[in-house]
């Protein structure tokens, strides 16, 4: 992942639906349709003016009618709109037989360094038959990525140079071309939320942002009176959102995304610390929220369920937490002790209380999270400092290494920090990879699973040997950078991706088999 505005932080967002590249409004596709009279058949003496040519001059000359009768086209399923995460099948038909065929895809994607244009290219063979499919075809080797994958030309996207086209509109534009002549293009909607999403401010909580679906169009029979709550059947199940140690308002990107998949959703901020840009230093985003990860209240989100509850569109009864990284600290730790919490998706999570950092703390002293104003025990870290020095000297960064030594060093204090899982009666989603360089959220992973499983209760762990920490994303935009900036997350750009794809899909099943929107 590219580095946040918040960097300097030993866990930052890998959140579903994370706002890392902009919007895709809607356009209309532009992939261009054959004209009815292209089909009819050529005259027989073309045909045999035609044989007696050479074949590569017969290639060409066959590409260029294909081309000028418009037959070479992309073929895009369910549609050429779609959200984030769900399926998109990609074909082009009317090739010649066996040719070779490039795909560009360009697209605008919003990172550290704001919005810049991204892209990637592979060259394929098309079939038999004069079509090449995604899911089916894999590229010939030198391309952006390998192997058959629908999302590869979308995952292995990298920075382009400076001013090199891409859509201004935040659609993904595909281009096909054939012996370096264009013969089709088409453009993309992949939107990270419905339109019409409702967005509004959640006070009394700094920076938070309550999401909603897209509003029915009522009728005057089914509209409830003014003032008065809506019927109970009529009323969502909700999700709070935690963030990792990027802080700041960075989780309220993700709101759209949920409340787009039928939830109310209350995405909330807790931490804001100082942050770091592409020119320097930056402020605290929120600076009412505390600048150190320290001490942080679990018992917050007792406040938070109380003003859902209040909320006319809320069902109380049917709210889960979804937290990732530091965020999955929290989540878990509020569902031990707050027994309405629903369901629990822990992304990248610890199964331990960690030490806290930041503004005002000294090593060793300060915990993460406290209950009802008392700090919980937790883990201290070893080389916490050598580790941040890197951010200094460009040094690689790997918070892994200072989690994996304190936990090392101070086994009693991990078994006292131990996050007690079995005491959630909800069904858990836990998500990790074995590569994650900021710490160990495969093994952590697994022992939540373990914990939780001896003790019989419900819990789907997904853990991806290759992964790093950025796992938090659809599979669809790109993941190349994780590993760009000083701080390393792990996995690799495939790995990740196809994490993230499979990861996401089974948190959609799984909220909505729990939550039922």
């Amino acid at each position: 992942m590219t580095p946040t505005p918040q960097a300097q932080t030993p866990h930052t967002q890998a959140q579903h639906g994370q706002a890392q590249h902009a919007n895709v409004p809607h356009t209309q596709p532009a992939n261009r349709a054959a004209h009815p009279h292209a089909q009819r058949a050529a005259h027989p003496h073309a045909q045999r003016r035609a044989a007696r040519l050479p074949p590569l001059a017969l290639a060409v000359l066959l590409l260029a009618g294909a081309t000028a009768a418009g037959a070479q086209q992309f073929q895009v399923s369910p549609s050429a709109e779609v959200l984030a995460g769900d399926p998109l099948a990609i074909r082009l038909v009317g090739l010649p037989a066996g040719a070779e065929v490039e795909l560009v895809a360009q697209r605008r994607v919003f990172d550290f360094f704001g919005p810049r244009p991204y892209g990637a290219t592979a060259r394929y063979r098309a079939a038999a038959d004069g079509t090449l499919d995604l899911a089916r075809d894999a590229p010939l080797p030198g391309g952006a990525y390998a192997g058959a994958d629908p999302r590869g030309l979308f995952w292995s996207m990298t920075p382009l140079p400076a001013g090199s086209e891409a859509p201004a509109d935040g659609s993904v534009r595909l281009l096909a071309r054939v012996e370096g002549r264009e013969v089709a293009a088409q453009a993309l909607q992949i939107r990270r939320a419905l339109p019409g999403v409702q967005r509004r401010s959640a006070a009394p909580f700094p920076g938070a942002v309550f999401a909603l679906p897209p509003a029915a169009p009522a009728t005057p029979a089914a509209a409830p009176p003014a003032g008065t709550a809506a019927p109970a059947a009529a009323r969502r199940p909700a999700l709070i959102l935690l963030g990792g140690s990027e802080g700041g308002n960075a989780i309220t990107f993700a709101a759209p995304a949920w409340a787009s998949r039928g939830y109310a959703v209350l995405a909330l901020p807790y931490y804001s610390p100082p942050g770091f840009g592409p020119s320097g230093p930056t402020p605290p985003q929120l600076p009412t929220l505390p600048a150190a990860f320290a001490d942080i209240p679990v018992d917050r989100l007792q406040q938070a369920r109380d003003w859902l509850a209040a909320q006319p569109e809320v069902d109380a009864g049917r709210i889960a937490v979804m937290g990732t990284s530091k965020g999955a600290e929290f989540a878990l730790l509020a569902a031990t002790r707050l027994p309405w919490i629903r369901a629990v998706v822990a992304v990248v999570p610890s199964d331990v209380v960690w030490e806290g950092w930041g503004p005002g703390t000294q090593p060793g002293q300060r915990s993460s999270f406290a209950w009802q104003g008392q700090a919980l025990p937790f883990v201290p870290y070893e080389g916490f400092a050598q580790e941040m020095a890197g951010f200094a000297t460009g040094g690689p960064v790997r918070f892994r290494r200072p989690h994996d030594a304190g936990r090392a060093a101070h086994p009693a204090r991990v078994a006292a920090a131990r996050i007690p899982v079995e005491r959630i009666a909800a069904p858990v989603l836990v998500i990790g990879g074995d590569d994650d360089q900021v710490w160990d959220s495969g093994g952590m992973a697994r022992a939540i699973a373990q914990a939780r499983s001896a003790a019989g209760l419900p819990t789907l762990a997904l853990v991806y040997p290759q992964a790093g920490h950025a796992l938090g994303g659809d599979g669809w935009h790109p993941t190349t950078q994780h590993n760009a900036g000083p701080m390393t997350m792990g996995g690799n750009p495939q790995a990740d991706a196809q994490a993230q794809a499979e990861a996401w899909v089974r948190t959609v099943q799984f909220l909505a088999g729990v939550l039922k929107p």
